[in-house]
């Protein structure tokens, strides 16, 4: 799986190159516009992380001009853009999701994945481990048959840690999931509470396994 990163700022691009390669994929740099277009007129790309502030051009026009020539490759655009503004102009010129920049890196890798099982065309709208099954399109959860009412942050978390169920999450990593605004992160102990409120929800014992001093994960022995 060959993926393509656009990206003019050096220390970036080695960062995302070296995440990208840890996770076993394949990858191709572009540090602007015209390489980006270079290389995709000689590769094919399961997908694309694209800034949108480049050195020598625009990723937005870049996106548009291989939406123009019905080049369908996944878009994921990144950007220190954060306005609604600016996120509705990506999506209406053909991307696919959006991230603001900073991010965290389990986040981009869960964006990711969600982007590349729809364009191979996996049904992975309910992930279900254990008895617990949660419908990402509906986002409703259900132990056996019965409904569990979550809030949006508990049910966000509980997402986040179903799709990286062998992956321990940092409460750093979890406070800035569920907190856009990134505001108090590292002071705040939300992510605690919505854990509390979540494991008393689902009622179910070792399902979420805090990691002293470093977070919580779903419990490795549930399948």
């Amino acid at each position: 799986m060959n993926l393509l990163i656009v990206e003019d700022d050096k220390l970036t691009a080695k960062q995302l190159f070296q995440l990208l390669k840890s996770e076993k994929y394949d990858c191709d740099v572009a540090d602007g516009y015209f390489k980006a277009k270079e290389l995709v007129d000689q590769n094919s790309y399961s997908l694309i992380l694209l800034d949108w502030n480049l050195g020598d051009g625009d990723g937005l026009v870049f996106l548009k001009e291989l939406r123009d020539l019905e080049i369908k490759t996944p878009v994921l655009m990144l950007s220190a853009n954060s306005e609604i503004n600016d996120r509705v102009a990506v999506l209406d010129s053909g991307a696919d999701d959006y991230l603001c920049k900073p991010y965290s890196s389990v986040e981009l890798l869960a964006r990711m994945r969600a982007l590349l099982r729809r364009e191979s065309g996996e049904k992975a709208s309910v992930i279900v481990i254990d008895d617990v099954r949660l419908d990402i399109t509906s986002r409703e959860v259900f132990i056996h048959e019965g409904k569990v009412n979550l809030t949006t942050a508990e049910f966000d978390l509980l997402e986040l840690f179903m799709q990286n169920k062998n992956q321990i999450l940092t409460r750093y990593q979890l406070s800035e999931h569920i907190n856009k605004d990134n505001y108090s992160i590292k002071h705040s102990n939300l992510v605690d509470v919505h854990i509390k409120n979540l494991r008393k929800k689902l009622d179910k014992k070792d399902f979420i396994l805090n990691v002293r001093g470093v977070g919580y994960k779903i419990n490795n022995s549930l399948k």
